[in-house]
């Protein structure tokens, strides 16, 4: 190691504990790990995972990092910690003692965060988590062994999953309608209660509810949907969508939580780092790395530092506001601390920035958006009195899942010749269409029949389709 023994660590690890606890943060029990630059990269291809299935696009990332490594493009990152209880962190061999202590001090910050958010108590069982990966793997590598079942198979089912993987519900703390409450809901719906005004009123137009329609409601859980309802899958390949359903949704809260998780882990390790008196070398040092942490990037949005600011802001105006603030936000419901721990739980980066991302930290940021004219990106909106909430606004639609395209499987016999019809929310972005039709290939290989998409293209209603004869598109009059 550097310039510190084992013990040093396990030393200062109990002391930033402390420190820690004293704070107010409530952990899980926190794991260590040790590893070389190799390690850190395998971990980073595999998600942190000590273990995890096969597949071939681990390895190209393997293979992508360490090139770009190795010639000095990027460069590892100071902490890597998945959530799992207790959680597991990656400590990099060669790192400065100060380099350990700061990140150390940043994972009881993510520590904390994946105990208390709602987003990771709902969707996840942490204590289940490793092993979980384990057995996933274990039956992943069964089916490859398999004479009957074998490698190309399972890669070519986990292609079309992996492709698939993030089409499913964004808030996993909403508890999905069972099929038989959304009869009850249909049934309700065609039915109203008498209207003891009827003899004035027009009477409404009751229309009996198709029971038989599957789904009867949209559901946005596109893998699960293909698994309960293709009657043509294998066992193994029902399992192999299981599979990629459950660790896309472990990763889920982690990309709905980017901007809070990271900021408040940089909050709380410069709290931590301030409290430990240390001497002035490691001082020097520590203002160092936490500036190079949290410092804004040209032309991307830095999540240490937006969320890191974000919650700077909220205990100032919550411990001190000014007398503008007051007039302009309203006064503070709680003191600072205790409004910090509130936000912690119950916000997702969506509501985060929604209600606390304001027009005067904007301004203050410098939030602008640009578009591509050509070979130049040009400055279109800026954060003044007029231009602030549409640049939030499109700030809000490129964060975690947000990117993603929102599709609901809407009919599984449509046209009676078991065709599936799906249809995009369309929120003002048009689908790009060559990730449309590789998407809906992909869709039509696990579901065995012609799948098409309903969506607005150039402001016109378009149906893409897929099936034997290749991709098509055509305007809906």
């Amino acid at each position: 190691m550097a310039n510190y023994e084992l013990e040093d660590l396990v030393e200062w690890d109990k002391r930033i504990r402390d420190k820690a606890d004293s704070l107010g943060l409530d952990c899980f029990p926190q794991e260590f790990v040790i590893c070389d630059h190799n390690q850190m990269l395998g971990y980073m291809a595999y998600g942190g995972m000590p273990s995890h299935y096969p597949h071939w696009s681990y390895g190209k990332a393997y293979e992508k990092l360490k090139t770009l490594y190795d010639h000095g493009v990027t460069g590892l990152p100071y902490e890597m910690v998945i959530n799992s209880n207790p959680p597991i962190a990656y400590l990099m061999r060669d790192n400065t003692l100060l380099l350990q202590l700061l990140t150390m001090a940043h994972v009881y910050g993510h520590n904390d965060f994946f105990k208390n958010n709602f987003t990771f108590r709902t969707a996840t069982r942490p204590e289940l988590t490793v092993e979980t990966f384990k057995a996933h793997a274990m039956r992943v590598r069964r089916y490859v062994e398999d004479p009957s079942i074998g490698l190309d198979k399972i890669e070519r089912v986990l292609d079309a999953a992996h492709a698939l993987a993030f089409q499913c519900r964004r808030n996993l703390a909403i508890k999905k309608v069972s099929p038989a409450e959304q009869i009850d809901r249909a049934v309700d719906a065609a039915h109203p209660p008498p209207d003891p005004f009827q003899r004035i009123h027009v009477r409404p137009e009751i229309h009996e509810p198709d029971l038989h329609k599957v789904p009867l409601e949209p559901d946005e859980d596109v893998l699960l949907f293909i698994r309960d309802h293709n009657p043509y899958l294998a066992d193994w390949e029902k399992d192999l969508l299981t599979i990629v359903d459950e660790e896309s949704k472990f990763i889920l809260p982690m990309m709905e939580t980017k901007i809070m998780n990271e900021g408040w882990a940089s909050y709380w390790h410069k709290q931590i780092m301030d409290s430990l008196d240390l001497e002035q070398g490691l001082r020097i040092e520590f203002l160092v790395r936490h500036n190079q942490t949290v410092c804004p990037v040209p032309g991307q949005i830095n999540p240490y530092f937006l969320g890191f600011k974000i919650w700077q802001d909220i205990y100032r105006r919550h411990t001190e506001p000014t007398k503008e603030e007051i007039e302009k936000y309203g006064a503070p419901d709680k003191p600072g601390g205790q409004k910090l721990f509130e936000v912690r739980e119950v916000e997702r980066d969506t509501s985060f920035l929604r209600r606390y991302l304001t027009e005067d930290l904007m301004r203050e940021l410098d939030i602008f958006e640009y578009q591509t004219r050509g070979e130049e990106y040009v400055v279109s909106k800026v954060s003044d009195e007029e231009g602030w909430k549409p640049v939030k606004e499109t700030l809000i639609k490129s964060i975690g899942s947000n990117s993603i395209p929102v599709i609901k499987v809407e009919d599984a016999d449509f046209g009676q010749t078991r065709t599936l019809y799906l249809k995009h929310d369309h929120d003002g972005r048009d689908l790009h269409l060559e990730y449309g039709e590789k998407t809906l290939a992909y869709l039509q290989r696990l579901w065995g029949r012609e799948v098409v998409l309903e969506t607005v293209l150039e402001s016109k209603k378009s149906l893409l389709c897929c099936n034997d004869r290749g991709f098509s598109v055509r305007a809906l009059k």
